[in-house]
C-alpha cells in the first residue's frame, strides 16, 4: 500500500449524494479479487453510453460527455468531492480498488457507509469528513475557479484551499499511522514477522507431534 503523507491535488466534484458501491464499480467486475485494473470502469455505467464487461478495452468507448470524470478539466484529479452517505450500499472491496486505481487518495463528503469508509483506509485512500457546510463551500469554490485544488496535509490533518483558507478533519491514530506508513493488515503484521517466527520455533519445539 503506498503511504500518504500530503497531496496538492485538482478537485474532481461529484455533486450526488447516496452514490451507492454499484454505481462506484458495478456487479459484472467483481469476478477478479486482483486489486488492479478497475480504474478504467470507475462509474462505469455513468461514464459510457455503452454496457461494460471485465478485459473491455475502455479506449474507444462512447463516453457521456456531461458526466463529470470525462471533462477535460478534471483529468488527473486527485481528490474527488462528493455529498452524503458515499458508498452506501453492498461492502466490495472492490469499489475503494477502482477509485485507487483511477487515481483517486482523497474523498471529502459529508459522511460515508461505514464499510466502505473503512475499506478506503485499508486501500490507502483517506475518506475526509467535512460539514455539510464546508462540502458546499468547496463546491462553490470548484465550480468558480478552473483547475481547482486543495493542499491535504495527513500529519497536521487539515486541508487548506487555494485562499489559505484551511479546516481540519478527525482521524483516529491506529489510522493515521498506517496511512502515513502505508500499512495495511499485511503490513501490519509483517512489522511482527521476527516474534512470529520465534513462536512458531518454540512451537514446533514444544509439540513437535503436531508437526509430523
Amino acid at each position: 500500500m503506498k503511504p500518504f503523507i500530503s497531496l496538492n491535488g485538482l478537485v474532481c466534484p461529484l455533486d450526488r449524494a447516496n452514490v451507492d458501491t454499484d454505481a462506484i464499480i458495478p456487479k459484472q467486475f467483481l469476478k477478479s479479487i486482483k486489486r488492479s485494473g478497475f480504474g478504467p470502469y470507475l462509474f462505469d455505467e455513468w461514464r459510457y453510453k455503452d454496457v461494460g464487461e471485465p478485459g473491455m478495452d475502455c479506449t474507444n468507448r462512447p463516453l457521456k460527455k456531461d458526466f463529470v470524470l470525462n471533462q477535460k478539466s478534471f483529468k488527473g484529479a486527485q481528490i474527488l468531492l462528493t455529498r452524503d452517505n458515499f458508498g452506501c450500499g453492498s461492502s466490495r472491496e472492490h469499489a475503494p480498488w477502482a477509485i485507487e486505481d483511477y487515481g483517486f487518495r482523497v474523498i471529502i463528503a459529508p459522511s460515508f457507509a461505514d464499510i466502505f469508509f473503512s475499506n478506503c483506509y485499508k486501500n490507502g485512500i483517506l475518506p475526509i469528513v467535512a460539514s455539510a457546510k464546508i462540502v458546499d463551500q468547496l463546491f462553490r469554490e470548484c465550480a468558480a475557479q478552473k483547475g481547482y485544488k486543495l493542499r491535504v496535509d495527513l500529519e497536521t490533518q487539515t486541508v487548506r484551499n487555494p485562499a489559505g483558507e484551511w479546516f481540519s478533519f478527525d482521524i483516529t491514530p491506529h489510522r493515521k499511522h498506517c496511512l502515513l506508513n502505508g500499512l495495511d493488515e499485511i503490513g501490519l503484521t509483517l512489522q511482527h514477522a521476527d516474534e512470529i517466527k520465534a513462536f512458531e520455533k518454540q512451537h514446533k519445539a514444544a509439540q513437535p507431534w503436531l508437526f509430523n
